[in-house]
């Protein structure tokens, strides 16, 4: 924890649930809202001007929508805040788009006060928010849609034959610039199960700051910004698990 408050930009078409989250985030000593937004084109705007530290961004809005924004502003070196998706869910079919477009997590529209405060806060310490309910989803649609992409062929190009053997699980570290050791593939494999470090610790037996160590070493090696694009890289180059 800072000794500055961190700082909060609220993007969402909706200005009740903006006066909520405001609220709720301005009754807490080390949480601050700095602006709002009800636009992807004002959030955009706000964060180059206010330099927040964590965005709560809504997918539908109107001018520009939650997933261009976050596209944009994971874009801008300027900026480094990280971006929590706030949804519905059921009603945001395109939602994995998000992760795909640098979104730090994902948060429910009716989510508990405490459950909103937990989120800023683990966001703005860099350890992203893969809440199991939402994410589960979202990266089991992900992977299924890069899945089926890859597996269409192309009505011009040559199907290769199928390989006689499967892939290594060094064959899978490939895409890495520096493999990952078997005990970070095995750490890798429960973050994309949406574990938070303690189960991870307990599921392999180790203790909470072996699993911080693992998670950083292997951020690095991803040249990922959090545990949520870790995820959807290990999706995307096969690391996840099937």
């Amino acid at each position: 924890m800072t000794d500055s408050p961190i700082r909060v930009l609220l993007v969402d078409d909706h200005a009740m649930l903006r006066a909520g989250f405001r609220t709720i985030l301005d009754s807490q000593p080390d949480i601050t809202v700095v602006g709002e937004a009800s636009t992807g084109a004002e959030a955009v705007a706000q964060a180059s001007a206010l330099h927040p530290d964590v965005i709560t961004m809504d997918v539908q809005m109107p001018d520009m929508d939650g997933i261009e924004a976050t596209r944009l502003l994971v874009a801008d070196p300027q900026i480094a805040a990280a971006i929590a998706i706030v949804t519905t869910f059921d009603h945001d079919d395109y939602l994995y788009e998000a992760l795909d477009a640098g979104a730090s997590g994902f948060l429910l529209k009716n989510a508990a006060a405490e459950d909103l405060i937990a989120a800023v806060r683990a966001l703005a310490a860099g350890d992203g928010m893969l809440a199991p309910e939402v994410t589960r989803r979202v990266l089991a649609r992900f992977a299924t849609s890069r899945t089926t992409a890859t597996a269409t062929p192309s009505p011009t190009k040559t199907v290769p034959e199928p390989r006689a053997q499967q892939p290594t699980a060094g064959a899978r570290r490939s895409p890495l610039a520096e493999p990952l050791t078997d005990r970070e593939a095995e750490v890798l494999a429960l973050l994309a199960d949406a574990r938070s470090n303690g189960e991870i610790a307990a599921a392999l037996f180790i203790g909470e700051a072996t699993v911080k160590t693992h998670v950083s070493r292997i951020l690095q090696k991803l040249g990922a910004r959090d545990r949520v694009q870790a995820v959807v890289l290990a999706h995307r180059l096969g690391l996840a698990g099937p």
